[in-house]
């Protein structure tokens, strides 16, 4: 075992290091008040892993999970890499043609669920490879619960004996993550790249055993895995599972973490949430709170280009009792790390939260990269920019302004997709990001724009618009093209043209005769394309759903703004041409 403060080789290694070194420390906890210690979490992490291997799960094989964000997941999870098993996270809004898709691919034998999920698995699972499902919360028909678990396991069975055999080029776990195709890639993070990842954000934000912090985001996403469950292991820190998100303000108020990263959504309704209050308030307290506020956002800015002088200082001081409170109120005046990440953050809502006295800053990272590959360092944010390398990343731009990172936590590859991890990653280690970026002076990166057609909506949902595309496309006939927005926006939203040719054919199908029938008939279309939206939407995660669109009544010619001359949709076109619809579409 290596020794306090050296880099563990593995996972298993820095979670073994934690619980001897802290076995009485409280490690998970919930909002409701449930507290599991180093000792008791390795026990049952332990007995887990007997009863994995007792149903067959071996090293390098795939295990499934389902959960909620609840101490159960970091136990499973825990007990599965224990036996250099591979366990991944679905995301529990997929439907269920997506969740056959991923557990076939994976080969995963075994998945481990809540009960709430049943239904939606139960038809997922037929022509997988599915042998095991097992339960957190109580035994159904057809699964097995954790004490029935318990007891798979050989009275021989050596934990400490399978964890020694984990390496540290094992993979420790799959991220799913959108192509431009729309099937998903499963990014291989191995044992070694999240603790070249943990080293770089441990030495940036200086982690303890001091620290704490929640886990609210999907445990499918790489900023949950990296930042809560991989970190907590490493650091020894607390860590509160919140299953519930609408009960993230109670739990930020309860905890008072002293880390705190989440999408620009949820900063946005933080953020609204302290407004409403300030708005609210008697036109005194209101004018008070309102000039406080200003007075921090220009300390903020002009401590971006060096020391404050004694009158600005002062100024601060007097505004800082005040913005404590508001502080306070979020549940963050602990917080000496915060984060913005997977998603743009909206213009002036870094400033606003700096502002108040929050260490916030934005961060840029990939699945690929296990974590983050460029963050703003606390107390040295400069918004607008998404920070400088982590250490041990290098950047540069290439010839076509393509952001390049090289660092030892870049991933393993794409599994089962040799091509595919070729065309990421060059022959020199570069990993090809796909985005447009630009780098100052002082190395700061900016993003520009994306060469890949992706959407990154406010909540970090990473979405293939083909992939929408094509599920409404074929939801009717009548749609000719589709363009479905929702890049930096809280949801989705699609741009319809109808398909002239299907158009005459359905008027006379249904007996209309009108020379015209996209005019004549504009209502009955509309209410047909309504009803494909909603047909598409039943097949649609909750994240990618069409939650507005809009029937053109244009036909968009080849070579025109919106079409290439081989009828490839030019969306930097569209939205260009039909910018006040889409507003319209997100007002209403």
């Amino acid at each position: 075992m290596p020794a306090q403060g050296a880099s563990p080789a593995t996972l298993c290694h820095a979670f073994q290091r934690t619980a001897a070194a802290r076995p009485d420390a409280p490690a998970l906890l919930t909002p409701e008040g449930e507290a599991i210690t180093w000792a008791q979490y390795a026990a049952r992490a332990a007995s887990v892993a007997g009863g994995l291997h007792g149903l067959g799960t071996r090293h390098g094989d795939t295990v499934a999970l389902m959960l909620t964000n609840r101490p159960e997941f970091h136990i499973v999870d825990c007990a599965a890499l224990h036996l250099g098993a591979i366990p991944f996270s679905l995301y529990n809004t997929l439907p269920p043609d997506q969740i056959t898709d991923l557990l076939t691919r994976s080969g995963a034998r075994v998945l481990v669920t809540e009960a709430r999920f049943l239904p939606v698995l139960r038809q997922a699972l037929t022509g997988t490879d599915v042998r095991h499902l097992i339960t957190m919360d109580g035994a159904a028909e057809g699964t097995l619960d954790l004490p029935a678990l318990a007891e798979a396991a050989a009275d021989d069975f050596d934990f400490a004996a399978h964890w020694h055999r984990v390496a540290a080029d094992d993979v420790l776990t799959l991220i799913h993550t959108s192509g431009t195709t729309g099937r998903p890639k499963a990014v291989e993070i191995t044992h070694a790249g999240m603790t070249a990842q943990l080293d770089a954000t441990g030495e940036l934000f200086g982690l303890t055993e001091e620290d704490t912090h929640v886990s609210f985001l999907p445990a499918a996403h790489i900023a949950d895995r990296w930042a809560s469950h991989y970190t907590h292991m490493r650091f020894g820190t607390r860590l509160t599972c919140v299953a519930d998100l609408r009960k993230l303000p109670e739990a930020l108020t309860a905890v008072r973490p002293t880390m705190f990263g989440a999408v620009p959504a949820v900063w946005q309704r933080m953020r609204a949430v302290l407004s409403k209050a300030v708005a609210d308030s008697e036109p005194e307290l209101r004018a008070l709170v309102e000039s406080c506020v200003a007075t921090g956002r220009r300390a903020a800015d002009l401590a971006r280009s060096g020391p404050l002088t004694d009158d600005q200082a002062s100024e601060l001081a007097r505004a800082e009792p005040v913005l404590a409170e508001l502080r306070r109120r979020l549940g963050l005046d602990r917080a000496r790390v915060c984060v913005t990440g997977a998603a743009p953050a909206p213009e002036g809502l870094i400033e606003f939260f700096q502002g108040i006295g929050l260490p916030l800053g934005d961060a840029w990272g990939m699945s690929e990269l296990s974590g983050m590959g460029l963050m703003n360092r606390p107390g040295h944010a400069r918004p607008g920019t998404v920070g400088r390398p982590v250490p041990g990343a290098r950047v540069r731009i290439a010839e076509d302004g393509e952001l390049l990172l090289s660092a030892p936590f870049v991933m393993r590859g794409y599994r089962d997709d040799p091509e595919l991890t070729a065309e990421a990653i060059d022959s020199e280690g570069w990993l090809h990001t796909g985005d447009i970026a630009t780098v100052d002076a002082e190395g700061y990166v900016r993003i520009v724009d994306r060469k890949k057609d992706l959407i990154i909506n406010t909540g970090g949902k990473v979405m293939s618009p083909a992939r929408i595309e094509a599920v409404l496309t074929a939801s009717t006939p009548l749609i000719g093209h589709a363009v479905v927005v929702g890049d930096a926006r809280p949801h989705n939203v699609a741009l319809v043209v109808l398909d002239p040719e299907q158009v005459a054919d359905w008027a006379a199908r249904t007996g209309r005769s009108a020379a015209e029938p996209a005019r004549a008939y504009a209502k009955e279309l509309e209410e047909a394309v309504a009803l494909a939206v909603e047909d598409a939407n039943t097949r649609l995660s909750r994240p990618e759903q069409i939650r507005g669109h809009a029937v053109l009544t244009e036909e968009w010619t080849p070579g025109g703004t919106e079409l290439t001359v081989t009828h490839k949709v030019r969306r930097a076109g569209v939205a260009e041409r039909h910018a006040a619809l889409i507003e319209s579409l997100y007002t209403d």
